[in-house]
């Protein structure tokens, strides 16, 4: 007989989980410092680069959604618990890989352990914390996590690459995996949703042909042309996935991606801000590691140190996030957010920040105000109304936006950077100028990063009045409709 849920026990239910959260995150990010290392051990282009950091997010993004409903269907501690041990094996074999291309897979073989760890863990603590008000402040520490971990990244990165080397960053992953591992087996309750779904092969091979096709075609455009027949065929292919999803999504009664969930407007909002907060942070790390690294010359650790400015910003306004989610709603954070991002974007865009110390130093406290405000709110609002049996899949939702965003982010901004600097090349620009040629090639890539905080904006504003609460709680009668009609039938027989 499990231990009752007291106070006590869901707070540690909660720490459980965001333990896991930590190494999934922290990997994100981690990896981002070590690049220039990587690259001079295996010799590797900018888009190599770009694909260790992307076959990890793309694989998360394209199994999240199934791990939501597998978990939902035959238990989520079970799942929760595969998905440490396959984490903590793909942390080992990226430690130990030989090349390059050992590497990705390696990392394609974590990303398969994290997909079982994010959207499950905020479904347990979606049902470990039913009181509204108490959930909300379980999922801003939740969120202060993801803001923590992905922004404190670059410091743990340039310690350890810097004091052992690139490969003991994915040490870390071993004794966090056990522990939490351990822990989940002696307090972790399991749970099921009410109605197990069933799977959706079609609408996850769908899923999974959209986002690696659309990758693709993002990172090798700029080696083989934006024309090129292969990249051309793959960016088609990425297009009819999509269209397929959307024909053949509304057709089952249980699809992979229950398209109704959308109707809802601060679900639509958050899932929006969630693709464009995370492509921000994605390009904002990758620019500003290369250019520390490999323009300013600094070493991995002291890159790393320059990122503490943002980590700090965000360790302090991520739980101050939570609260006012819990009080006041999500529009504040959201505002704050969309704002200070922004205003960080536009400092290196238009005013070249990275060239001087101070404005470096002010647009990472910027970014890192923004970020920290923003994580709480897409949680929060992807989660609420819907109901709790579904509960897995919509978190799948919001993480799968996530990295999509940050997959997306590297992808987009790297083509940007690459493609730059091939011109400058091109145009007979020295070596001896590569820094001028770095900058120039990278400010496309920070317009970008301006797009997507107006984005987090304007779409915070408008999905967080009246009306959207409305369109929330239409979408929640309608998602209850079925299950409401099938109580009913079963209490009559």
């Amino acid at each position: 007989m499990p231990p009752p849920l007291t106070h006590r026990r869901r707070m540690l239910v909660l720490a459980i989980c965001c333990m896991s959260l930590l190494i999934v995150s922290l990997d994100n990010t981690v990896l981002n410092v070590a690049l220039p290392s990587m690259q001079k051990e295996f010799g590797a282009s900018v888009s190599g680069m770009q694909w260790t950091i992307d076959a990890y997010t793309l694989v998360l993004a394209s199994l999240l959604m199934l791990a939501g409903s597998t978990a939902d269907r035959i238990g989520r501690r079970r799942i929760f618990k595969a998905g440490l041990v396959i984490f903590t094996v793909g942390s080992v074999l990226c430690s130990v890989a030989p090349n390059l291309e050992s590497l990705i897979a390696f990392r394609m073989v974590q990303a398969v352990g994290g997909s079982m760890l994010n959207p499950v863990a905020m479904s347990i603590i979606t049902n470990t914390f039913t009181e509204p008000r108490e959930r909300a402040r379980a999922i801003g520490v939740w969120g202060g996590v993801v803001g923590i971990s992905m922004a404190a990244g670059p410091i743990v990165g340039g310690v350890l690459v810097d004091s052992v080397g690139w490969r003991s960053i994915f040490w870390i992953n071993l004794p966090v995996g056990l522990a939490a591992l351990l822990l989940t087996m002696r307090y972790v309750p399991e749970s099921r949703a009410p109605k197990p779904r069933r799977p959706d092969p079609v609408g996850q091979l769908l899923v999974m042909t959209l986002l690696g096709s659309l990758t693709y075609a993002i990172i090798e455009a700029p080696a083989a042309g934006w024309t090129s027949p292969v990249i051309v065929t793959f960016a088609l292919l990425a297009l009819a996935a999509l269209v397929g999803l959307i024909a053949y999504e509304p057709r089952r009664a249980e699809p992979l991606i229950d398209l109704r969930f959308f109707r809802s407007a601060p679900f639509s909002g958050a899932t929006v801000i969630a693709i464009s907060a995370f492509a921000s942070l994605g390009g904002f790390l990758f620019l500003s590691t290369l250019y520390l690294q490999n323009v300013r010359g600094l070493n991995a650790l002291d890159a790393g140190l320059w990122m503490l400015p943002m980590a700090a910003m965000t360790l302090v306004c991520a739980p101050v996030s939570g609260r006012i989610v819990g009080n006041r709603g999500p529009r504040i954070p959201l505002l704050v957010a969309g704002i200070a991002m922004t205003a960080s974007g536009v400092l290196f865009a238009a005013f070249e920040a990275e060239t001087s110390n101070v404005t470096r130093f002010i647009g990472y406290v910027l970014f890192g105000l923004g970020f920290g405000f923003v994580n709480a709110p897409i949680t929060n609002t992807a989660v609420s109304g819907m109901p709790r049996a579904q509960a897995g899949v919509a978190a799948a939702v919001a993480s799968t936006s996530r990295q999509i965003g940050q997959t997306l982010g590297v992808a987009v901004i790297g083509a940007v950077l690459a493609s730059g600097i091939a011109s400058g090349v091109a145009s007979g620009v020295g070596t001896s100028s590569y820094a001028t040629t770095f900058v120039d090639a990278s400010r496309g890539g920070w317009w970008i990063i301006v797009g997507c905080g107006v984005a987090v904006l304007l779409v915070g504003l408008l999905t967080s009045g009246h009306w959207a609460r409305a369109t929330a709680q239409r979408t929640a009668r309608c998602l209850e409709q079925p299950e409401i009609q099938e109580a009913t039938a079963g209490a009559s027989s």
